[in-house]
């Protein structure tokens, strides 16, 4: 079989992931020769990952005619004009989560997310989203989304029994929350789209879409999403400086706090919570309620291994688990956290799919649905009502 190459788009966390899982793909020969980025630590990068090609553009990376895939890991502002761009250069793509977002307008008044409508977010963002699909199915090429959560053990083996028992899902309740990102682009609607409910809560609410069409297929109905209620605020904007120690959050125009819920069409529920105030690492759970039983995927914090320690400093070359501001105490260490979150198996479908044509678990019917009730939630919170979609 012949060798799939990879050209990576962007040099920060998500790319640091992305090459660990590459490296760990079997079954297949996959090489990423190239990344490109506009600063100087792309050169750095290239040089601890060995990758043989650096370019300072997109553009170059796509007109690489060497390359068969294009990992974009760049800032969510730039997702969806990147990703028609690589597939009708003949790329197939893989995007990082959100799929898209609004971002703002020259006419917008400025900050965006405290002056522009969110009904009028919402509208534009479907129509982006419709050009954007019908480019993407004009091209050909695989579209796969980096939903990592759709990969993960825990929710892969409740994909496994709701197949098993046929159960109907009467209600799920999703989180991801920390105690707030160090990215400064985090803070600014016009950079990423929204707070923390489209940064991280995209990645709970992907999980209860998907888990729902899996129990709809199993059981031979077909159910979708009726309405979305929501609420955000930004509730560390009461602490005093001295009081921030440890939330790293201090958002300019979007939510530190979210709540939305999901009515489908057989009358089931879902919610979908995020925060970035909440201390002690990040929480990754998705519990779901059947007609038979309960699931909880508990992705991190898990009990894998709980520690005791009493000494910080011995600590400081180990390891145990992101976003969490001491080692002392007991603490709750994630073991193998790229295969407990999904990575590794994200990546390892995706290279499949590459090399078979077939389509991804997570794609652009999921990336598109995601969206959608996100921004009907943004919607739903700022008018105080029900949207129904």
């Amino acid at each position: 079989m012949a060798k799939i190459r990879i050209g990576l788009v962007g040099c920060g966390f998500v790319s640091e992931l992305h090459m660990y899982a590459y490296r760990r793909v079997y079954g297949l020969d996959v090489e990423v020769s190239a990344v490109a980025a506009r600063g100087d630590h792309v050169v750095a990068f290239a040089g601890r990952h060995q990758i043989p090609s650096v370019y300072r553009s997109f553009r170059e990376l796509i007109a690489d005619r060497e390359l068969d895939v294009v990992d974009i890991c760049t800032p969510p502002n730039l997702h969806t004009a990147m990703v028609v761009d690589a597939m009708q250069a003949g790329k197939h793509v893989i995007c990082e989560k959100p799929f898209a977002g609004y971002f703002g307008r020259e006419d917008d008044k400025l900050p965006i997310g405290k002056h522009v409508p969110k009904a009028l977010m919402y509208e534009r963002v479907l129509e982006e989203m419709e050009r954007t699909r019908a480019a993407v199915g004009r091209t050909g090429r695989l579209f796969m989304y980096a939903e990592d959560w759709i990969y993960a053990p825990a929710v892969t083996k409740t994909v496994e029994i709701l197949k098993a028992t046929k159960d109907k899902i009467l209600f799920m309740k999703g989180e991801e929350s920390h105690s707030g990102s160090h990215a400064a682009h985090a803070a600014q609607w016009a950079m990423t789209g929204g707070g923390s409910l489209i940064r991280m809560g995209c990645h709970p609410l992907a999980a209860v879409l998907y888990l729902k069409q899996v129990e709809a297929k199993a059981r031979g109905e077909a159910v979708s999403v009726t309405s979305v209620v929501c609420d955000v605020g930004h509730v560390a904007a009461c602490l005093r400086p001295d009081e921030r120690a440890i939330l790293k959050s201090n958002p300019v125009d979007v939510e530190d706090w979210g709540m939305l819920a999901v009515t489908f069409s057989d009358n089931t529920k879902a919610t979908v919570f995020s925060g970035d105030m909440i201390v002690g690492g990040v929480r990754n759970l998705i519990e779901t309620y059947t007609s038979g039983g309960l699931l909880f995927a508990n992705i991190t914090p898990n009990t894998h291994m709980v520690s005791y320690q009493t000494n910080e400093e011995k600590l400081a070359s180990v390891y145990f688990t992101e976003k969490v501001d001491r080692k002392t105490g007991w603490q709750y260490i994630c073991l193998e956290e790229e295969w407990t979150r999904g990575y590794l198996q994200e990546i390892q479908d995706f290279m499949e799919c590459v090399a078979t044509g077939r389509q991804p678990l997570s794609d652009l019917a999921l990336a598109f649905e995601t969206i959608k009730v996100n921004y009907a939630g943004y919607w739903a919170a700022e008018e105080g009502r029900r949207v129904r979609l």
